[in-house]
C-alpha cells in the first residue's frame, strides 16, 4: 500500500512538472499572432487549443476574420492570449517561369554625389543642400521629375539660380534650396548628382490567380544596386524572357542565371515591395492546375520541392529541404532552405540570382518562394511564406482599385 502511494505521488508530481513545463513552453513558443483556416474547433495540436474570446472579433472582411483567442493547455488551463487570422483557403497557379522586369522610378534616385570644380574653387552642391545618396528627388521648382535628362535640363536652364527641390528620404518628404555650380570643364551649370530613373532584370514568377490575373514574383524587392534601397515605382511591366546560360555559384561568390528579354510585355507591374513584385497579367493559362496556398502554421521542416527555370527547357521540379521556420521574422526571411537535388546542384551550384521567386511546394500546397542565397554556402538560402506574398498582393490590388475608382 505504501509503495502504491509513493508511486501515485511520483506520478502526480511528474504530471504537475510536465504541465508546468508545457505551460512555459507554450507561452514562449506560441506566437502572438498566427493563421488558421477554420474557426470551428480551433486548435494548434492535441495539447494546445484555442478558445475565441466572446464578442471579440478584431477585424472581418470577405477573405478573413481576425479574432482574439485564449490559448489553453489540454483545453482547460489558460496559457496566453493571441490573435488568430481565420482565412478562407486560396488557390493559385504556381509558376516557376522566368520573366523580365522593367521598372521606371517615381522621381529619380540619387546614387552618388560629387564635387564640381569651378573657376573660383571646388563646390559641393548636393552636400550644401543636404541631399545624400539614396534620396529620391521628386520635383524641381514644382516640376515633377521622372528621368535624368529632365533633371540635367532643369539644373542647366536655371543659370545658377537656387532651385527649390522636394525629395524623399526613408518615407519622409523634405524641401531644400539647391544651388547649381558652373563647371569649368563642362561649360555649364551642373548639380554634381549621379541619379537613376529605371531598372531592368530577370526573376521568377511565383504564382498567379486565374480569376483576376493578379500575380506575385521574386519574393523580395528590386533594390538599387548602389544604395541598396527599394526602388520607388512609378510604372513598369513584365516581359517574356529566356535563359541563355548560368554562372554557377560557389562559396563567397553568388551565381547568376544569364537571361535576356525575348518578347513583348505580358503584364503590368503595380508595386515593388519588400515581399516581392506584384501586378496583373494580360492573359493567363486557364488550363494549368491550381494549388492551395498554405498558411504559415501548415509549413513544416522537412522535404519539399521548388519549381525553377534554369535552362532552355523551362520550369522543372527540384528537391529541397526546409531546415528552419521563423514564422514571426520581420524581414520576410521566414524559412531557411537547402537545395538537395543533385541535378540542380550540378547546373547552378545551388541558389543563384534569377531564381528568386521560385515557388516552394510541400504536401501539394504552395508554401513559399525562394528569396536569398547564403553567399558562403550557395546550396542554402532564405524563403518567404506564400501567405505573406498573397497578403501583400491583396493589399496592392485593393489600393490599385481604390485609385481607379
Amino acid at each position: 500500500m505504501v509503495k502504491a502511494i509513493k508511486i501515485l505521488r511520483l506520478l502526480i508530481i511528474s504530471a504537475v512538472l510536465i504541465s508546468l513545463g508545457l505551460l512555459v513552453f507554450g507561452f514562449f513558443s506560441i506566437p502572438d499572432e498566427f493563421s488558421t483556416l477554420d474557426s470551428g474547433g480551433l486548435s494548434i495540436n492535441v495539447i494546445y487549443s484555442l478558445d475565441p474570446l466572446e464578442h471579440d472579433v478584431a477585424t472581418r472582411n470577405s477573405s478573413e476574420e481576425t479574432m482574439n483567442v485564449k490559448v489553453k493547455l489540454f483545453k482547460a488551463i489558460p496559457v496566453k492570449n493571441s490573435r488568430v487570422k481565420v482565412r478562407r483557403r486560396r488557390y493559385v497557379v504556381p509558376s516557376g517561369e522566368i520573366f523580365g522586369l522593367r521598372l521606371y522610378t517615381r522621381g529619380v534616385v540619387v546614387v552618388s554625389t560629387e564635387k564640381v570644380d569651378t573657376s573660383s574653387g571646388t563646390r559641393y552642391p548636393a552636400q550644401d543642400a543636404g541631399i545624400v545618396k539614396g534620396d529620391i528627388i521628386v520635383s524641381i521648382d514644382s516640376v515633377p521629375v521622372t528621368d535624368h535628362t529632365q533633371v540635367a535640363r532643369l539644373i542647366s536652364a536655371g543659370s545658377g539660380a537656387p532651385l527649390r527641390i522636394v525629395f524623399e528620404r526613408d518615407g519622409q518628404s523634405y524641401e531644400t534650396l539647391f544651388t547649381p555650380a558652373y563647371s569649368a570643364a563642362q561649360g555649364k551649370y551642373i548639380g554634381g548628382l549621379w541619379i537613376r530613373d529605371s531598372a531592368a532584370g530577370i526573376g521568377t514568377l511565383t504564382f498567379y490567380e486565374k480569376s483576376t490575373g493578379a500575380y506575385g514574383g521574386l519574393g523580395h524587392a528590386i533594390c538599387d544596386v548602389d544604395t541598396g534601397k527599394i526602388l520607388p515605382l512609378s510604372e513598369g511591366d513584365v516581359v517574356e524572357a529566356k535563359i541563355n546560360g548560368c554562372t554557377r555559384g560557389k562559396a563567397g561568390e553568388a551565381g547568376e542565371l544569364c537571361g535576356s528579354f525575348s518578347g513583348n510585355a505580358f503584364g503590368e507591374l503595380y508595386a515593388n515591395t519588400a515581399s516581392g513584385v506584384f501586378g496583373v497579367l494580360k492573359n493567363v493559362d486557364l488550363e494549368k492546375s491550381e494549388l492551395p496556398v498554405a498558411v504559415k502554421s501548415e509549413v513544416r521542416t522537412g522535404k519539399a520541392e521548388i519549381i525553377s527555370t534554369v535552362d532552355e527547357n523551362g520550369p522543372a521540379y527540384y528537391d529541397i529541404e526546409i531546415e528552419r521556420i521563423s514564422p514571426d521574422s520581420s524581414d520576410n526571411r521566414n524559412m531557411v532552405i537547402k537545395i538537395t537535388d543533385k541535378k540542380l546542384l550540378e547546373k547552378t551550384g545551388g541558389i543563384v540570382q534569377g531564381m528568386s521567386g521560385s515557388p516552394i511546394i510541400q504536401n501539394k500546397k504552395l508554401v513559399g518562394a525562394v528569396t536569398h542565397v547564403f553567399i558562403n554556402e550557395p546550396s542554402r538560402g532564405y524563403a518567404i511564406f506564400a501567405e505573406k506574398m498573397l497578403e501583400t498582393e491583396d493589399a496592392v490590388i485593393d489600393e490599385r482599385q481604390k485609385q481607379a475608382a
